[in-house]
């Protein structure tokens, strides 16, 4: 057997996966239990593990496979070579770890901390909204240090990583 990864547009996951199942293709999601992001109430709610991705089964990968998979609703790509249009296949044994990962129920977080350099928006406390560039990372402490341009002036702010997302 052999799997191939699916980029989806954004947000479409659940729709390209229902579509595939109708067409008979062997389909696989991998979603997770999260906290909601809403500040108003906070509940559990199942979201992808890898936004924007699904995989499929196919056992021969002819023209037609892949076309069916291709005219599905939602489906950019089937991820491969960037130069040519061979997929490769992802083995076997890294979607058995997924699944174990998916069965196990432990607490996945997905973390893209913005790295030294890089541009940053701060997402809560008093500074929300305001983007900066990172000068200094502790993830020991789980700090980070952004500068913010007020009025032609650097101002260094201390950020726990709860308060940054990178841009």
């Amino acid at each position: 057997m052999s799997w191939y990864a699916v980029h989806t547009r954004s947000r479409h996951e659940d729709k390209v996966f229902t579509g595939l199942v109708q067409k008979s293709i062997t389909t696989f999601l991998p979603k997770i239990e999260v906290w909601s992001k809403r500040k108003d109430r906070r509940k559990r709610i199942m979201t992808p593990l890898f936004p924007g991705y699904l995989f499929v089964d196919m056992p021969c990968l002819d023209n037609q496979a892949k076309l069916d998979v291709l005219k599905t609703f939602g489906v950019v790509r089937i991820l491969g070579k960037p130069t040519g249009s061979a997929p490769i296949p992802v083995p076997d044994d890294k979607i058995d770890a997924i699944r174990r990962i998916v069965d196990s129920r432990v607490e996945v977080q997905n973390l893209q901390y913005p790295h030294v350099g890089e541009a940053a928006r701060i997402v809560d406390g008093p500074f929300k909204g305001i983007e900066g560039t990172v000068i200094k990372t502790d993830y020991d402490k789980d700090l980070f240090v952004v500068t913010i341009e007020l009025l032609q002036r650097s101002v260094a702010i201390k950020l726990d990583s709860s308060q940054i997302e990178k841009i």
